[in-house]
């Protein structure tokens, strides 16, 4: 064992903060938002103040894993949402990279002991839900945990009482207060791009589900499926932070069954999934959603 698997997370996160406040000015080193930024979301961090504004790479930080993904940038900004001193991760880590939980997580450890009270998360994700269109986004209410199930959980190993109990209750994972701020916030933009609510299902990845798991995950009650977010708000909620997560649809899922041979020459490529549409509807999306997170934050 090294010397740096020997120390804790919140060890760990004490010696990253500690390198992260020496390159902050002082109104940016206790803030209280962050805002993890999905494919393609980068823009968020636009919505963050020019003065003050302190950019750092993940390479740079202590103990911080290292993205690999096509449309995750790799750094923290930090600066003000309106009146709110915040930080966007603009990029993440996800499972599927060949980290563990505790290094992909590890982020919202550091959130958790800088200060950070409330974490607001962005995803792209596969629509499940028939009445969902590419370009809808969806807040989630609850998720369903396919990894966690089958025994890959991000809270599993010794518990560290610091942050939470060994046995973190869930039903109340998706703060209902934000979620009331945020639909306010809609309205009073009068954002046209539709919003719904529902439920998250997190696979591993990094393939793209098969036509029968996908059918299988919509009968199980889910309505978007995507690689990321639920480990981040498991260990938000064990961490104690408030939470709001928003998927954006950017590709509709196929679930019909797949052709059988005897029906002849079909186009089996209709409506598969790639990562470069994932990352164009992303950006379409981003000013509305720079706009909806930035005017969800200002109300807190």
């Amino acid at each position: 064992m090294s010397a740096s698997e020997s120390l804790s997370i919140s060890d760990r996160a004490n010696i990253a903060i500690d390198f992260i406040r020496k390159l902050l000015p002082e109104p940016l080193r206790n803030p209280k938002v962050a805002v993890i930024c999905g494919s393609g979301l980068q823009h968020l961090a636009h919505a963050l103040s020019d003065t003050p504004r302190v950019e750092i790479k993940f390479a740079d930080i202590p103990y911080f894993p290292q993205t690999t993904v096509e449309g995750h940038t790799g750094k923290l900004v930090f600066g003000y949402f309106g009146d709110v001193p915040s930080v966007c991760m603009v990029g993440r880590v996800h499972f599927y990279e060949g980290v563990t939980f505790d290094q992909s997580t590890f982020p919202v450890r550091l959130f958790s002991v800088i200060g950070i009270e409330t974490l607001v998360v962005t995803n792209a994700s596969g629509g499940l839900n028939p009445d969902f269109k590419v370009g809808d986004l969806m807040v989630l209410n609850d998720h369903i945990n396919i990894p966690g199930l089958a025994g890959w959980h991000p809270l599993k190993g010794p518990n560290d009482s610091s942050f939470g109990p060994r046995f973190q209750p869930l039903s109340d994972a998706y703060d209902h207060e934000l979620r009331i701020k945020l639909f306010a916030a809609a309205n009073k933009l009068k954002l046209k791009r539709s919003i719904h609510e529902g439920v998250y299902v997190f696979v591993s990845g990094p393939t793209y589900e098969t036509r029968a798991e996908s059918r299988m995950l919509r009968i199980m009650g889910a309505d978007c499926v995507g690689m990321s977010t639920v480990p981040e708000i498991i260990v938000a909620r064990h961490s104690n932070l408030r939470v709001l997560a928003i998927s954006l649809v950017t590709n509709a899922v196929v679930t019909d069954p797949t052709p059988k041979a005897s029906a002849g020459n079909v186009d089996l490529a209709k409506g598969i999934a790639n990562h470069e549409e994932v990352i164009e509807a992303a950006r379409l999306a981003g000013d509305d959603l720079r706009l909806l997170v930035l005017e969800t934050i200002k109300s807190l």
